[in-house]
């Protein structure tokens, strides 16, 4: 069930340049997944903000958003004690029933959060898990030592700068895993398909409405066309590659 939210910020904390965590205080009733998104209204802005849910309890969520437009701008010289209006909850989220025995939680840049909370979720399953990051530079990364508290966790940078130098991808090895699931850019989760592993994968759209009625955010499956916002955002590997 959809739900419009009025949620109170709790904390606004830059973690890098360009990302910010947000704790949001109030209603979690609609979340019943890791993977699910939020989509946010703004002052003076005609289309909400859909952003990833980190993780949620029962008094609020944390997201964790990037700057890259007008409205995370907004977002990120809000202070603590405004009220921000979202739609929650959106989107169909991870399966986290699968009996994998060695899972691979691959995150590339801004596409992480959404894997925190799963891998809590997997952790308190008693499930093998290990986090790949992926990012651009070492002056990129944030919360590698939240993963790490819960899951080895290994890094990639493109640059070399910190942890193995190349993509997220380049930290798997062959036959080492038997699921994945994964978020980021597209490129990243092609190569992920191309791996032949059996895994869920969660794409980013621009949206519209959020939750299916424009169409605006379709994507062509083996299945036919499948909307990012109300099919997805995660989709399996089998019905993508």
């Amino acid at each position: 069930m959809i739900k419009d939210v009025i949620y109170t910020i709790s904390s606004n904390l830059q973690l890098n340049s360009s990302v910010f965590e947000m704790r949001l205080d109030g209603d979690t009733a609609p979340l019943n997944k890791s993977g699910q998104f939020i989509d946010i209204a703004l002052s003076g802005k005609y289309l909400r903000r859909p952003i990833s849910v980190c993780d949620y309890d029962e008094n609020g969520l944390t997201i964790i958003y990037k700057v890259v437009g007008e409205g995370t701008k907004q977002m990120s010289n809000m202070q603590k004690g405004e009220k921000l209006s979202a739609l929650c909850a959106l989107g169909n989220g991870f399966d986290d029933s699968v009996t994998a025995k060695k899972i691979a939680l691959v995150g590339g840049g801004v596409g992480l959060p959404p894997l925190y909370g799963l891998a809590k979720r997997l952790k308190s399953q008693g499930k093998n898990i290990t986090v790949l990051a992926g990012f651009n530079t070492a002056a990129d990364m944030y919360y590698i030592n939240e993963f790490s508290s819960l899951a080895p966790t290994r890094v990639a940078t493109a640059d070399g700068s910190a942890g193995t130098k190349g993509f997220v991808t380049a930290l798997m090895d062959e036959g080492e895993f038997d699921y994945f699931y994964a978020c980021g850019p597209e490129p990243m989760l092609n190569a992920l398909l191309k791996t032949g592993l059996d895994g869920q994968l969660s794409y980013e759209a621009r949206m519209a409405c959020g939750f299916g009625v424009c169409m605006g955010c379709s994507c062509k499956t083996k299945l036919g066309a499948k909307r990012i916002c109300k099919d997805g955002p995660v989709m399996t590997a089998k019905e993508m590659r």
